[in-house]
């Protein structure tokens, strides 16, 4: 089973997580964590819901992707294997000051063959949630070397939240919103010296957890390779409705008519997982 707290040097990466907003937890999960992870990610695969992009996600010549996210029907299949796991006693102790814990909602990813990279963005940007008792799992049952991981820019969730991405490749900053404050997105890849940057290469196992107003890119894979990816995200205690300046997720059915901003982020299609 996974790793307890006390074992991960909890505090360390604690002050590591809150400080710059992503840290990798070495040998995380388990044998049995990651077959209870890849029987959920490969349901995925199998049930395209209603707000992923299937197989049109970043696609390119010589690659095969998929792309899939808030399945409505996808908490009673997770749920089970979350109980079981040590996730979210993870959570609380990179949180540090949270006592609940909900499951927001899954996100998997596969890329084979040499597909291009994701955008830098915030995941923030594409969701109706503030708060510092956030955090995303990133979860990959292949090994992959640090050229060929996440990218993220050090202590960017202190910092703006930026307009999101359209993920268009000629132009990677190009405005989500064509309204509302939200600044532009830095063209990290033009300047990446100006940037904190830190990319992890992992084993099957390690599990990287990353605030979702980090600033993130994924690297392009090269052909012949192979990348299956499950994200899991969660939210606690202080968790708050927020506004965004168009249509955003988490696509809940009900949710964004049911809070206003400012008002804690709890709706019953959230399970609790303390």
């Amino acid at each position: 089973m996974m790793q307890t707290p006390d074992s991960m040097e909890s505090k360390l990466l604690r002050d590591t997580f809150l400080r710059d907003g992503v840290v990798k937890l070495s040998a995380l999960l388990a044998h049995d964590d990651l077959a209870g992870a890849h029987s959920c990610y490969n349901w995925s695969l199998t049930h395209l819901g209603p707000h992923g992009s299937g197989t049109s996600f970043v696609s390119s010549k010589g690659s095969a992707t998929f792309e899939d996210k808030a399945n409505p029907d996808a908490p009673g299949v997770y749920a089970p294997w979350l109980h079981a796991t040590g996730l979210t006693k993870a959570a609380l102790a990179l949180w540090g000051d949270s006592q609940q814990a909900w499951f927001m909602y899954e996100q998997v990813f596969m890329k084979r063959g040499a597909s291009r990279r994701t955008c830098w963005h915030q995941d923030s940007s594409y969701l109706a949630i503030d708060g510092q008792h956030l955090i995303v799992f990133w979860i990959c049952f292949d090994a992959v070397a640090e050229s060929e991981s996440l990218e993220f820019v050090r202590g960017s969730h202190k910092g703006p939240l930026y307009n999101g991405s359209t993920f268009n490749e000629v132009d990677p900053t190009e405005p989500l919103y064509k309204s509302g404050n939200l600044p532009r997105l830095p063209d990290v890849d033009a300047t990446p010296d100006a940037f904190d940057l830190v990319s992890y290469g992992i084993e099957p196992g390690d599990v990287i957890a990353f605030h979702p107003q980090t600033l993130h890119g994924g690297a392009a894979t090269h052909a012949g390779a192979k990348r299956e990816t499950l994200s899991i995200r969660l939210f606690g205690d202080d968790a708050v409705f927020a506004h965004r300046p168009g249509p955003c997720g988490p696509r809940v059915a009900g949710l964004h008519d049911a809070l206003k901003p400012g008002e804690p982020f709890r709706y019953p299609a959230f399970v609790a997982l303390t």
